[in-house]
């Protein structure tokens, strides 16, 4: 029997500019886009291998866009896992991640959430503005593993989606398993 391949909602978030629609389309066509399009909001779905595993990505591409904020809620929702991106070019993108990750832990009502950070555009060094122990910091802090990427140069854009998707199932062993030793306990 074939094994069945697991879904995973993954939502890409952060502002506006920072390269979640770069990621996201180097990781489903392995084209890069160069040209800037701000996006609303976009689906993509691609079927990968994952530690011998099949997963098929059903992957949200976001609005950066203030204008679009109204629409975070229903987005982190919806999400199971999530990419957090800022550019290493701008501090305000890396501050904005802090803010979207608050609103995440809001919306789910939860103390962890299966998300990665992705410092985006470090291709760029000279124009870095957020340094690499910045992030790696913030990503310590939040328990969350941590990458920096670039699209252009497909530097780790595929490893934070798939890092994402183990996050997705390590939190769903985790309360798999802290189920069964709740029924566990109901039994004895």
């Amino acid at each position: 029997m074939a094994e069945e391949s697991q879904e995973y909602k993954i939502v890409v978030l952060g502002g506006g500019g920072v390269g979640k629609s770069a990621l996201t389309i180097r990781l489903v066509t392995d084209n890069f886009l160069d040209e800037y399009d701000p996006t609303i909001e976009d689906s993509y779905r691609k079927s990968v291998m994952i530690d011998s595993k099949t997963a098929l990505l059903d992957i949200l591409d976001t609005a950066g866009q203030e204008e679009f904020s109204s629409m975070q809620d229903q987005w982190m929702r919806e999400g199971k896992g999530f990419l957090l991106v800022y550019s290493i070019t701008s501090r305000a993108t890396f501050e904005e991640v802090q803010t979207l990750y608050e609103k995440i832990l809001r919306s789910k009502d939860a103390e962890n959430v299966p998300i990665v950070l992705a410092g985006n555009k470090c291709d760029l060094e000279t124009e870095r503005q957020v340094t690499y122990e910045e992030g790696k910091n913030q990503a310590a802090e939040w328990g969350a593993p941590f990458y920096e990427t670039s699209a252009k140069e497909k530097i780790n854009n595929e490893t934070a989606f798939f890092e994402v998707v183990r996050q997705i199932r390590q939190e769903h062993e985790s309360s798999n398993a802290s189920a069964k030793k709740r029924r566990m306990c109901s039994i004895l």
